[in-house]
């Protein structure tokens, strides 16, 4: 590969990530939440890497699901979001997929379809999130109705928390309090916290938790705590300096003229933008490192280029090693600078990014287990 931008990802640390997450819980087993390619990471090959570990894995959709199992990967997979269309049903039952039901529409399409084998369902309930769920009332009845139809086993009550990271606890509380009231009610485990939960709230740990971004290094909480300091992060995202321009006092750099020197300026132009995934909203000053120096953006992101001032760094040079977020640059950092989150970072970097894949169970990964933009190294 010529061009120079590439994602190391560290499986070695994606491991240690995990295990953070099972020693934080041991009374917990943890689903791998692996979902939009593992936060752009590389799902088979993060799959892999985790297969001793895990007992199970976690997806938004159904291709995901089978992705996994094209790629090798036999553990269950959890479907969080259930199926989309009547017919997913029948190949949960082939692949032994997991499936939330969150709507009367799903249990119905349950109970009216014929399969091979009973499904594991995992009802979701509505605590307070009021995206998707039955209401308490309507849990009791799905369950009901789950045990009669003879279609579904190993049924479980989950919830997602929308306020778990915030350092003012009270709604998280709340809904808490009130998944708890309905487990007992149903006799039901309870497949409960994510990733701030895991790292952060003890009491939501239920018989499963479900981390997902905390397995890639990045924290989810408001302040960090003595837990999520241990997390290591995952992907570096890295590329180098492709020019260099001397720049005058007063003359403008990149689209629109955002950047102006106010001081005679080296600019390094990189090999990144925002068709490469790099947010286009990254304001000047946001952090870069430069031959492991810091320094910032200094003009627009442009579709495959970005521009950062080197006036401090007088030894960078065409070739000078670039890291974008990722080992020595938190990733949370640099969403801050982008008025985002590390979720919208990670998951964005794009297809044309080549990832380089280190350590963990490597290899036990065959070629052909790994998508085709990836490379092991």
């Amino acid at each position: 590969m010529s061009r120079p931008l590439r994602a190391d990802i560290d499986l070695d640390a994606l491991r240690h990530n995990y295990q953070l997450a099972c020693d934080l819980a041991p009374r917990s087993r943890s689903l791998a939440v692996i979902k939009a390619d593992a936060y752009g990471h590389g799902a088979v090959a993060c799959a892999h890497a985790l297969a001793d570990l895990a007992p199970a894995f976690a997806v938004a959709t159904i291709e995901e699901a089978l992705a996994l199992r094209e790629g090798g990967i036999t553990h269950p997979v959890v479907l969080l979001e259930g199926v989309f269309e009547v017919a997913e049903y029948t190949l949960a039952a082939q692949h032994d997929f997991w499936c939330a039901i969150h709507s009367e529409w799903q249990l119905a399409a349950l109970e009216a379809t014929e399969l091979s084998v009973p499904l594991s369902c995992w009802i979701k309930f509505d605590s307070g999130m009021h995206r998707l769920g039955f209401t308490a009332p309507e849990a009791i009845e799905a369950k009901a109705r789950l045990e009669a139809s003879g279609k579904a086993r190993d049924l479980h009550l989950m919830t997602h928390f929308s306020t778990a990271d915030s350092l003012t606890p009270d709604y998280f509380r709340q809904q808490l309090a009130a998944v708890q009231r309905l487990a007992e009610s149903l006799e039901l485990p309870l497949c409960l916290a994510n990733s701030p939960a895991t790292l952060a709230c003890p009491e939501a740990h239920g018989s499963w938790n479900r981390p997902g971004i905390m397995l890639y290094g990045a924290d989810p909480l408001e302040g960090a705590n003595e837990a999520s300091r241990r997390l290591k992060p995952v992907m570096t995202l890295s590329t180098a300096i492709i020019a260099v321009r001397e720049i005058a006092i007063g003359e403008p750099v990149g689209y629109a003229g955002r950047f102006v020197a106010k001081h005679p300026t080296r600019i390094g132009v990189i090999a990144c933008g925002y068709g490469d995934g790099y947010d286009r909203h990254a304001v000047d000053g946001t952090p870069v490192l430069v031959d492991g120096q810091e320094t910032v953006l200094a003009g627009k992101v442009s579709m495959d280029m970005m521009t950062v001032d080197i006036t401090g760094i007088p030894e960078a040079e065409v070739g000078s090693r670039v890291v974008l977020w990722g080992k020595g640059l938190d990733v949370n950092r640099v969403a801050a600078s982008c008025d985002t989150i590390s979720y919208t970072l990670l998951t964005g970097v794009l297809p044309r990014v080549p990832r380089f894949y280190h350590g963990g169970r490597l290899s036990m990964v065959a070629e052909s287990s790994v998508e085709a933009s990836s490379t092991h190294a």
